[in-house]
């Protein structure tokens, strides 16, 4: 099988994350999509964040749109901080016979040299890169091409969702429409649970 391990704080999950997961997919012919909520970023706040339950609630929701979608606690239930390298090598060891990809970014990848033990993540498993920003393309293949001698890079060339957390989180504060950001379903689970109302839960 080839499984796709698409990582991020997911705060909250909304139709940019979706469309990379639906292109990451099709795209590299992958069998799953496994979300992976993160617990503690490396490069975030922990305050920034709503709690673990409501944002793989929010996973839970979307991912019932598609068959290939499913979502993992590993990372929420770990105790340390969640760099990459943990990750890969947990499902490397559950999926062994199987082929890895990591589902990635435009952002991610321009800076995935300053990742930890970015050369054992490639090692280990392909990256599938999904652009995010309007005419990146070029970029990201260069940025690709830097990095193969490492490992396997596939940049898919799709056009790109761009779709913010942080504006999501500030229209929630001001009160102002974010409806057509995310799934449905994710919009009424935020309003049923009044999630992101303070300006706190919303800096970076």
């Amino acid at each position: 099988m080839r499984i796709g391990i698409y990582g991020g704080s997911f705060n909250p999950v909304h139709n940019g994350h979706t469309h990379l997961a639906k292109t990451a997919a099709d795209e590299f012919s992958l069998d799953r999509v496994i979300f992976m909520p993160s617990r503690i970023s490396p490069h975030r706040s922990s305050e920034e964040y709503v709690s673990p339950e409501h944002r793989l609630a929010m996973l839970e929701i979307v991912c019932k749109r598609d068959k290939r979608f499913e979502v993992s606690d590993y990372e929420l239930n770990s105790d340390r901080v969640s760099y990459t390298i943990y990750t890969i090598e947990h499902f490397h060891s559950l999926y062994p016979e199987d082929e890895l990809f990591l589902l990635i970014g435009s952002d991610m990848l321009m800076c995935f040299d300053k990742w930890r033990q970015y050369k054992d993540i490639l090692a280990i498993c392909s990256l599938g890169v999904v652009s995010r920003n309007e005419g990146d393309i070029p970029m990201l293949e260069e940025k690709a091409r830097s990095l193969s001698e490492y490992g396997r890079i596939f940049v898919c060339k799709a056009d790109a969702v761009v779709v913010s957390s942080t504006k999501i989180r500030e229209n929630c504060v001001k009160n102002s429409d974010f409806a057509c950001y995310l799934d449905e379903n994710v919009v009424e689970y935020i309003m049923s649970h009044s999630l992101y109302t303070s300006p706190e839960k919303n800096s970076i």
